[in-house]
């Protein structure tokens, strides 16, 4: 008689989706998500196949969180600026253990993408430009941005200086530093 699962496959999702982001696909043994996750071999390879699965399935899960924390702080204020600044500050004024380990999709990039298609395509399918396409022009509008800028464009650029933040972050660039980057990046986007 077959067995039932007996363990919560979403919380088994997000351990293991915090050993994959914190050592990186690589570095992580089976034996290192199994510990984690508190589930046995077969259960895990019944459920999600084998390691390359279940890293697809945490970079989902983690690309789902992330957009919807950024859709939150880019609609948490009226000002859609004070938003953009918010978003990107949520770096530096990260705690260190957060700003040491980087952010996964950042780590998938640069770990697996260029090697993993199946990855590749899973990061180019976030909504992370469409959102801030969205804000940009909403702050061009409100005329806190540029309105002779091209939306996508920095839009683009925020997200870049987003992922560089976070790479800074994670090789240990103080936060006051980081916050300076913040100050610039916004200061080259205002109206004039």
């Amino acid at each position: 008689m077959a067995r039932t699962k007996e363990f919560d496959r979403d919380e088994a999702v997000r351990r293991a989706m915090t050993v994959f982001w914190e050592q990186g696909y690589e570095a992580t043994s089976t034996d290192d998500l199994l510990r984690a996750m508190g589930i046995g071999r077969q259960s895990m390879y019944d459920t999600f196949g084998d390691k390359h699965g279940l890293y697809l399935e945490a970079v989902r899960r983690y690309q789902a969180e992330f957009g919807a924390n950024m859709m939150e702080r880019l609609r948490s204020k009226a000002s859609p600026l004070a938003c953009i600044r918010e978003f990107l500050l949520s770096i530096p004024n990260g705690s260190p253990r957060e700003r040491a380990r980087g952010c996964f999709s950042v780590n998938a990039t640069t770990e697996r993408a260029h090697a993993d298609p199946e990855v590749a395509s899973l990061l180019k399918s976030n909504v992370g430009p469409e959102v801030m396409t969205r804000v940009v022009r909403e702050a061009q509008q409100k005329g806190e941005l540029n309105p002779r800028l091209d939306a996508r464009v920095a839009a683009n650029l925020l997200l870049a200086t987003t992922a560089g933040l976070r790479v800074s972050a994670k090789a240990g660039l103080p936060p006051e530093a980081l916050r300076d980057v913040v100050d610039l990046t916004l200061a080259g986007l205002k109206a004039q």
